[in-house]
């Protein structure tokens, strides 16, 4: 059966709020500060369970998550050394007979910045996402959605190195990824043009080593 490579995306060194944030959904083994990471997504759902079993028989990663969906699998792994994710990831790949050129290119579906939230909507929204941080009035808040979803993972994690930024929200799960951040009007400025740069980034044509 095939098999298609819908997210495939290395992070180098998880920052503290993404870390600690999948770490309040992790299933597995909860994923620390400064560890390398991967998040793969595949179609259909059930091939992630062979995917997942090759990866980890083979290197010493952990997992943190695995969900399996109908139409989509996804597996995050991790480890304090770096190049054992990335043999992981060619493990996988050489499974797929596929290199990361093959892996789908990321959109865009929507990207804003609402200025100056007021309590009412901040309000709302704390009462419906509550694992990260609480978004507070007045302050700016960056919504990102991309497709396929596993790589707004990678945009969160590049967004947060580049702003002092509060990360309320990440799901990287479905049709869509949704990712939701708060700070002031320049920090979230500056968190939005990392995050649209990693996707940029991931679209690039690229040399896996």
């Amino acid at each position: 059966m095939d098999i298609t490579l819908r997210t495939f995306v290395f992070i180098d060194s998880l920052q503290p709020q993404l870390a600690s944030y999948l770490a309040t959904s992790s299933q597995g083994f909860l994923p620390i500060p400064g560890d390398a990471c991967m998040w793969i997504e595949v179609a259909p759902g059930m091939a992630v369970h062979r995917l997942s079993d090759i990866a980890l028989k083979a290197t010493n990663v952990r997992m943190g998550e695995q969900v399996v969906e109908r139409s989509f699998g996804s597996m995050e792994i991790h480890y304090r050394n770096q190049s054992d994710v990335q043999e992981a990831g060619n493990i996988i790949l050489r499974e797929l007979d596929t290199t990361v050129e093959s892996r789908m290119a990321c959109r865009i579906a929507w990207k804003e910045i609402i200025r100056a939230i007021t309590p009412d909507h901040a309000t709302l929204i704390n009462r419906q996402l509550r694992k990260g941080s609480m978004i507070l009035p007045g302050k700016s808040m960056f919504i990102l959605e991309t497709e396929p979803a596993g790589y707004i993972v990678y945009a969160a994690n590049e967004a947060e190195k580049a702003a002092h930024i509060t990360l309320v929200d990440v799901k990287a799960f479905g049709n869509f990824g949704r990712l939701t951040m708060m700070g002031s009007e320049a920090e979230t400025e500056e968190a939005a043009r990392a995050a649209v740069r990693a996707i940029e980034q991931i679209n690039q044509r690229a040399t896996w080593e």
